[in-house]
């Protein structure tokens, strides 16, 4: 993990200054809600040095505070200790690290393995997120699954709604947050193996529009009407795409012949 996760130091900083701040926002992160004086003690630091580093985490938005811990009851008299905790934009500080670590190891999969094996490997992280939808998505009406499967997607964070397409007919997936939008920047295998399962999971033919990990602000799929596509009837498959097992081979879930489902699917 880089030893600065965090903006704090300015031009021309020690590098002692800036790990220094990192501890700190490290600390707030696992232990917070926090004290000033308890972190100061954590980390050696004289209360004036504190401060320091904590006002410059508060100015760039990493951390913020509050008057009490959650769930604690104030006793006695005096004015309540200031805590500070984590904000999303400071927790995201860290996962951006932990991205370049993931971006390395993929990198070094293609250039090891191919990249087909960079495929692979995406198509086996989604199978987890597709098994765990199916049941959800499948029990809901046909015409419902899209909003199904968005909010299967929000209570996994990625902060998604389902709407009328604007033209053409169909539905619009929209996911607000990406938590690998960093690595799919670089290796859009992760996209691709996401819309396919998306595909398969809604029983019609998707289309990703717009990707977070390409500079938009929202990942767009747009997805086919079923009526159109001559699904609309009630059904308890997957509307005719196959869905495919971690390594790509047939599942026992199989309801209709692989090779339609490249042609089906448009990335």
């Amino acid at each position: 993990m880089p030893s600065d996760p965090v903006h704090g130091a300015g031009p021309g900083g020690a590098s002692s200054e800036r790990d220094t701040r990192a501890r700190v926002a490290r600390l707030i992160l696992e232990h917070g809600p926090i004290t000033a004086s308890a972190l100061g003690e954590r980390v050696g630091l004289t209360p004036a040095a504190i401060r320091r580093h904590l006002d410059a985490l508060l100015a760039d938005g990493m951390i913020e505070t509050g008057r009490a811990r959650p769930g604690q009851t104030r006793r006695g008299r005096g004015r309540p200790a200031k805590w500070f905790a984590i904000t999303d934009a400071g927790r995201s500080a860290f996962v951006h690290a932990y991205d370049d670590l993931a971006t390395s190891a993929l990198r070094f999969l293609a250039e090891a393995a191919g990249e087909g094996a960079v495929a692979a490997f995406a198509r086996r992280q989604i199978a987890d997120l597709e098994r765990r939808y199916r049941p959800v998505v499948q029990a809901a009406p046909p015409h419902q699954r899209v909003r199904t499967l968005a909010e299967a997607l929000s209570a996994d964070g990625y902060a998604a709604a389902a709407a009328k397409a604007p033209q053409g007919g169909g539905e619009e997936l929209c996911q607000h947050h990406c938590p690998v939008a960093h690595v799919a920047a670089e290796f859009p295998q992760l996209c691709e193996a996401e819309t396919e399962a998306f595909s398969r999971l809604l029983g019609t033919p998707v289309q990703r529009l717009a990707t977070i990990a390409h500079g938009d602000g929202i990942c767009t799929t747009h997805v086919s009407s079923r009526s159109l596509c001559g699904g609309g009837a009630e059904d308890s498959g997957a509307g005719g795409v196959t869905p495919r097992g971690d390594a790509g081979e047939r599942s026992p879930e199989t309801t209709a012949n692989s090779d339609e489902e490249s042609g089906r699917t448009s990335l």
